[in-house]
């Protein structure tokens, strides 16, 4: 069998119906009397919308009369003091994640009426609250949102032009989890899904269409689309070995799998195509993708993601700890923690990861010259307090919340974690600055209450670094767990292949996610007869409902992937 394909950046899925394109064909169905909603996120060009739709209605000889949500928000001061949280009050980057509802921002929802002379057209954040005939869904993928944010050109959720720039804080804690839950509570209802990354010639999707689509993929192996940021520490394996974003500065996030962000292309992976939430498709099917167990424990939430962090050629990430479970859910707002797994896709006994404290690390020197470095600007030597071990090719590294830990300069590191990924709380930064000059946020009151001191000494190599444990083995290939501990709900295991094997799996009933780190890739064959291939460093879902499925190693050479899967 000849090696499968490279790695693909823009894998897309096929579906039955055509992938439309442009507002004309779009609004065909409109008729005179009809009043259209067309709800999505902030970071929509509403104008371009709005101009598309009313010229594909003039051009049919219809009136278009507008309303826009966007006037009915309610007064700033007001949203502001409706997503205030007296425990984060004076937080600059951090808030709990808001439970208000989309409705709480409006003022008043219009009420329109119908007009017999035109189509009635409600555009906008919330559009969908008005009593309508056809619902459209106007998307744009959130890593437009927070490119506008980042650069100041963007605004937040109700946010009227004059009150300054949008802020991520607001973006990722109240924009976001507000919005979500509001697509995910109308996806069932929507009459066409329209992606507006283009947005004078946007592609859509009927809704009948989509959910047929994401039916489909709940029973089958799929993957997300990948997406590869910049960071001031970043490197350049990604540019160098996958072809990735080759004119960026960097390729320091690999973004394979992140629920909240990931989307799924649908559609002629030469176009058109429409790009589709992760979590839409987790929204309508959870129990066919997580798994029954899982759902009851999760809900709607995916909870394992999967990303790298490329310092190739870059520097030394920040030494940093996540939240403790108790402290997650009463500060910040999460029902589950940001558990955290490093495995060493490239690395070696040169290389180095922070891991754990020393046995007699003083707790409060160091409290001391992390609250002086970022308020006096002095630098310090965080290995007098953090321990660090060899960044060795292929060795996972556990890291439960409470635990010191950061890459070291020169690696790949899969992250293999619990979903929550925005709240790495800082203890040092190397005094890196941004664009303006500032420091970047270093959050030393957060990190020390939350740091762990038992993870200290002999038992971070004994409990973190741990050796594999084979589970099951056949003919020229073994499963090992290479991570598992009792306060962490996922484990991490490893399959090996020699060339030309196969090696029989099942989901029992839990959703598995694979990624190919050494070697030509896999073929992944499920009982209904689908075929998916895996090359070097893709990543691949494969939902609970698949059952059992068989694994072929790809290529000449042995294979290792790795799986992860909700205990």
């Amino acid at each position: 069998m000849s090696p499968v394909r490279g790695y693909e950046a823009e894998p897309c899925h096929a579906v039955t119906a055509a992938v439309g394109v442009g507002y004309q064909q779009a609004a065909a169905h409109l008729t005179q009397g009809q009043i259209l909603a067309v709800d999505g996120p902030v970071a929509v060009d509403w104008d371009a919308v709005a101009a598309g739709v009313c010229d594909a209605l003039a051009a049919r000889g219809l009136t278009a009369k507008q309303i826009d949500m966007r006037d009915h928000f309610a007064a700033w001061d007001d949203i502001l003091a409706l997503t205030a949280s007296a425990v984060l009050s004076d937080d600059p980057d951090f808030a709990p994640l808001s439970q208000a509802g989309l409705a709480d921002f409006f003022a008043a929802v219009p009420e329109p009426g119908t007009s017999a002379t035109a189509v009635t057209v409600v555009l906008g954040p919330g559009a969908s609250l008005v009593a309508h005939d056809a619902l459209w869904y106007a998307d744009l993928p959130k890593r437009y949102a927070e490119a506008e944010i980042t650069a100041g050109t963007g605004r937040n959720l109700g946010q009227p032009a004059g009150t300054g720039a949008g802020t991520t804080r607001r973006l990722f804690y109240i924009d976001w989890p507000v919005l979500d839950r509001h697509r995910d509570a109308i996806a069932g209802a929507i009459d066409l899904w329209v992606d507006t990354q283009d947005p004078h010639g946007p592609t859509w999707l009927e809704g009948p269409a989509l959910r047929e689509a994401l039916t489909d993929l709940a029973a089958k192996p799929f993957r997300t689309r990948p997406t590869f940021n910049t960071t001031s520490w970043g490197g350049h394996w990604a540019q160098q070995e996958l072809g990735i974003n080759r004119e960026a500065p960097n390729t320091a996030l690999g973004y394979e799998l992140i629920a909240p962000e990931s989307g799924i292309l649908l559609g002629n992976p030469d176009g058109p195509r429409v790009e589709v939430p992760l979590q839409v498709l987790v929204a309508l099917h959870p129990e066919d993708v997580l798994g029954g167990p899982v759902h009851a424990t999760f809900g709607t939430s995916f909870p394992i993601r999967f990303d790298y962090l490329d310092t190739v050629g870059g520097g030394n990430l920040s030494v940093h700890c996540h939240p403790q479970s108790d402290y997650m859910q009463r500060v910040f707002g999460w029902p589950y923690t940001q558990h955290e797994t490093y495995y060493m896709m490239v690395g070696g006994p040169d290389r180095q990861v922070f891991l754990g404290l020393h046995q007699d690390a003083d707790l409060d020197a160091f409290r001391l010259e992390a609250d002086r470095a970022v308020h006096d600007g002095l630098p310090f030597d965080i290995e007098r307090y953090v321990q660090t071990f060899p960044a060795d090719q292929h060795q996972l590294f556990l890291i439960p919340g409470g635990t010191p830990h950061g890459s070291g300069e020169g690696n790949v590191v899969l992250e293999i974690s619990a979903t929550p990924y925005l709240y790495s709380l800082r203890f040092y930064d190397w005094l890196r600055t941004d664009r303006a000059g500032d420091q970047r946020p270093v959050h030393v009151g957060h990190a020390f209450q939350n740091l762990d001191p038992a993870r200290s000494g002999d038992a971070v190599a004994r409990d973190l670094v741990q050796h594999p444990r084979t589970l099951r083995s056949g003919d020229g290939w073994h499963e090992d767990v290479i991570g598992r501990l009792p306060e962490m709900f996922f484990e991490v295991r490893r399959v090996e292949l020699a060339a030309g094997t196969a090696a029989d799996d099942a989901t029992d009933g839990r959703f598995h996610i694979l990624n190919v780190v050494e070697g030509d890739g896999i073929l992944l064959e499920t009982q209904s007869g689908g075929r998916h291939e895996l090359a070097y460093a893709e990543t691949l879902t494969v939902p609970a409902s698949v059952g059992a499925y068989r694994v072929q190693a790809v290529g000449t050479r042995p294979v290792r992937y790795v799986k992860a899967l909700v205990r």
